[in-house]
């Protein structure tokens, strides 16, 4: 295999391993708000914030893409 395979396959499973661990955060703050009776206005909260890394994490991932793909980066 070439070099640039290589390293396509490593950016897609590093993308891979940061949605798994997302998820299974996900998986864990939905355990912990059940567990401990959060209120709703709570529960949004805590949410919202783990939405915003996501979505943070998501246009990281497009900019890049933009930059390498204009010849920025």
């Amino acid at each position: 295999m070439l070099h640039e395979h290589f390293e396509l396959l490593e950016k897609i499973g590093l993308d891979l391993l940061f949605a798994g661990i997302f998820f299974f955060i996900g998986m864990a703050i939905k355990d912990v708000l059940n567990e401990g009776n959060v209120p709703p206005f709570g529960r949004r909260i805590v949410w919202l914030v783990l939405f915003l890394g996501c979505a943070g994490f998501i246009i990281k991932g497009v900019i890049q893409l933009f930059w390498e793909g204009t010849g920025i980066g």
